[in-house]
């Protein structure tokens, strides 16, 4: 792992949750010295790791509960690791899983420098990242609507629409495509909650690009000037990467974006291919 040297004296694995966290701390030569189980909070993790803070290494699986404790470590200067939560899932087999049993396991993959990590991103920007994939929801909640429309008039044979109601401007009189009284009312329904989707999703990328222009303008612009990339893609490529110096090597970021295809073979025979793992 990078960031490793010989100062690193203490291992902890933590298995965080929502009101609970495991703890396990292990020694230089793998020896616990705690495993216990406490409230999630600043105050009990800062009290229970006071005695090993030489030194201390501190891992978390990658679930949504990470965040504040990548916040105090930073701020307590504690070295943080984020576990991938995918390729941990594969490691983490066993006749038993419990929360005392994942810990121990994160604590020994991150003294063996087997833990696989994944990009524990920075506070700066993360809430942006997060409202930015918020915008993803709506759209995807905004294309079951348009595609329930479409289905609904296939459903019942009806002549096709003639004109993309994705736009608003093409949406007037469409209730009215359909003879059913529940049918129509139903697509009513559809079509005013297009109409409010239509208003958040834009009122949100405005203020996403607002963002942008304040975290890094010069990045977004030149990520505007590609041909082809609009400001939604400019604003994932900004934000999902954040920081591409995070990568060592061209491979490493390949894989990240899912372009590798990672061979799987046994005995010399080919087994296929996977799906490239996100690298860091």
């Amino acid at each position: 792992m990078r960031f490793y040297n010989g100062t690193h004296r203490h291992w902890c694995g933590i298995d965080l949750h929502a009101k609970t966290m495991y703890v396990c701390i292990l020694d230089a030569e793998g020896q616990i010295l705690v495993h216990e189980n406490l409230r999630s909070s600043l105050e009990a993790f800062l009290a229970i790791v006071e005695p090993y803070r030489e030194g201390l290494v501190v891992a978390v699986e990658c679930i949504f509960t990470w965040y504040w404790l990548a916040d105090l470590c930073a701020r307590e200067g504690i070295a943080f690791v984020l576990g991938h939560a995918l390729m941990m899932k594969a490691i983490h087999g066993g006749k038993a899983k419990n929360d005392r049993v994942d810990s121990l396991k994160i604590a020994t993959l991150l003294r063996g420098g087997m833990l696989p990590q994944a990009y524990a991103y920075p506070a700066g920007m993360r809430a942006t990242r997060d409202l930015l994939r918020r915008r993803l929801h709506l759209v995807r909640k905004r294309g079951q609507l348009l595609a329930h429309i479409q289905m609904t008039s296939h459903q019942y044979n009806l002549d096709p629409l003639g004109k993309r109601i994705a736009y608003p401007a093409n949406r007037e009189g469409v209730a009215e495509h359909f003879p059913d009284p529940a049918v129509r009312k139903s697509i009513a329904l559809d079509l005013a909650l297009l109409e409010r989707y239509d208003e958040l999703i834009t009122d949100l990328e405005l203020d996403l690009v607002r963002r942008a222009k304040q975290h890094d303008p010069q990045a977004f612009q030149r990520l505007r000037s590609i041909p082809g990339v609009g400001k939604v893609l400019a604003l994932t490529i900004l934000y999902e990467i954040h920081d591409v110096r995070r990568f060592d090597r061209v491979q490493e970021f390949a894989s990240y974006a899912r372009l590798v295809k990672c061979a799987k073979e046994s005995g010399g025979k080919k087994l296929g291919t996977g799906c490239g793992q996100p690298a860091a």
